[in-house]
């Protein structure tokens, strides 16, 4: 009978590792329908991650929000290094059995993860009243009604509720109050139970001990339904995060041909490519749905944080256009869970359901208000490129569809006939100089 507890503990623990690494393996079938991407600057990629990623270098651009993330970074990732501790406690019947190997340094350790605990908490706190009572325009966005919203608040819940666990297990458990080391904040707490008996006391600690282990999973496996799947994929994405200038778009050698064929009267059309160099014609230009775009691109979408930044920078959206960056990388990310809902449907194959990414989430409206200024990608503190993905819909449209606004197939039509944007022919285009 006195292993019971293990053994529900070792079902519970076991339960909730599994359906998360269930849920990571059909993130990572996801993204790899994407079409495979090579990446190199591996010094520099790494030096990003230490830079963005782990120092929060980007998120500090606004000092405010940017500190309060900081203390919920660190302190969440801090607090929980106690959970190896329940762990191995859960499993083997133990109390606190890093307490006794550690010494006084244990008392410094749980002074630490306390302190960390109520500024964690104070900062979840403040986030919640920016999203509810100030309601910063940034969280009041079209496409931040329903679950997006809801998924903001529930987190915010989620980390209170773990927080104060942890504060009012450390209060109820009599040894660890009678040790009087680590208990900076904890002692306080203790005062709110004076007259509860030893046994009672046990209780509730035992209780919220059991809760705050199980809220751990449930929260790490709430993780794959939520945008706080960043709190993982955040770190990968920096480092495929683009290294390259902004302003530098990719080049389709296929396309650069017909330029320079275009504009070289010497160069014949029907010659051989030159040895060594295969003929590079993509079977389709552009995407039109999340299996055309990247790896990279669709681990964009599900590192999302939603947190607007690109959106509340972006000129098109400033001047009242319908583009959103944050809305073009959400809405990939649900066409993307979409598709892998019909595979997983259909035995691992995906059935034609009649709809795409373009049209039937993103708008050509859309895609044609970008301005292709970067400011989006700037913004991003996890290094997201919105750009690039409205760039392959843009040029699927132009080159498959025809389908470019007006203004510019006018300029690509002179361009095409003239060499040129403007109307005039090359023979008229010396004209003015008569005059």
């Amino acid at each position: 009978m006195q292993y019971i507890p293990n053994i529900i503990f070792l079902l519970i623990l076991v339960a909730g590792i599994g359906y998360f690494s269930y849920n990571i393996r059909k993130v990572i079938r996801n993204i790899k329908l994407g079409l495979p991407v090579s990446v190199s600057n591996k010094g520099e990629r790494l030096a990003n991650v230490g830079r963005i990623a782990i120092g929060q270098s980007k998120m500090v651009v606004r000092p405010v929000s940017g500190a309060m993330h900081i203390v919920v970074y660190l302190g969440f990732i801090i607090i929980n290094i106690e959970v190896l501790e329940i762990i191995i406690d859960g499993l083997f019947g133990t109390h606190r059995i890093f307490s006794t190997f550690l010494g006084s340094f244990y008392g410094v350790l749980l002074g630490t993860f306390e302190i960390l605990a109520v500024l964690v908490f104070a900062a979840v706190v403040v986030f919640w009243i920016r999203r509810n009572v100030i309601k910063l325009k940034r969280f009041m966005s079209k496409e931040m009604t329903g679950w997006p919203k809801n998924d903001g608040n529930f987190i915010l819940y989620f980390e209170m509720v773990l927080m104060g666990l942890f504060l009012v297990m450390n209060a109820t458990d009599v040894p660890f109050q009678h040790m009087d080391s680590g208990n900076i904040v904890s002692q306080h707490i203790a005062s709110w139970f004076s007259g509860t008996s030893e046994g009672t006391l046990h209780i509730i600690e035992r209780t919220a001990w059991w809760i705050h282990i199980v809220g751990i999973l449930i929260f790490l496996n709430y993780l794959y339904f939520s945008k706080h799947l960043h709190i993982m994929l955040a770190f990968p994405n920096v480092y495929f995060g683009r290294v390259n200038p902004q302003g530098q778009f990719k080049n389709n050698k296929a396309v650069t041909k017909e330029v320079m064929m275009m504009m070289d009267p010497n160069v014949d059309p029907f010659a051989a490519p030159p040895e060594g160099e295969a003929e590079e014609t993509p079977a389709k230009f552009g995407a039109s749905d999340v299996m055309d775009l990247t790896q990279i691109q669709l681990l964009n979408a599900y590192t999302c944080t939603e947190c607007g930044r690109c959106t509340s920078e972006c000129p098109a959206n400033i001047t009242g256009k319908k583009l959103s960056p944050r809305k073009i990388m959400m809405d990939t990310r649900d066409r993307l869970e979409e598709v892998g809902k019909n595979i997983d449907a259909n035995k691992g194959v995906f059935v034609p359901d009649g709809k795409q990414l373009l049209g039937d989430y993103i708008t050509n409206e859309e895609l044609w208000a970008c301005t292709s200024c970067n400011a989006c990608v700037e913004a991003c503190p996890v290094s997201i490129d919105p750009l690039s993905i409205i760039m392959e819909m843009r040029q699927y449209l132009v080159m498959e569809q025809s389908a470019a606004p007006n203004e510019l197939n006018g300029t690509m039509t002179n361009i095409e006939n003239n060499g040129a944007p403007w109307p005039f022919n090359q023979q008229d285009r010396l004209n003015w100089a008569k005059e």
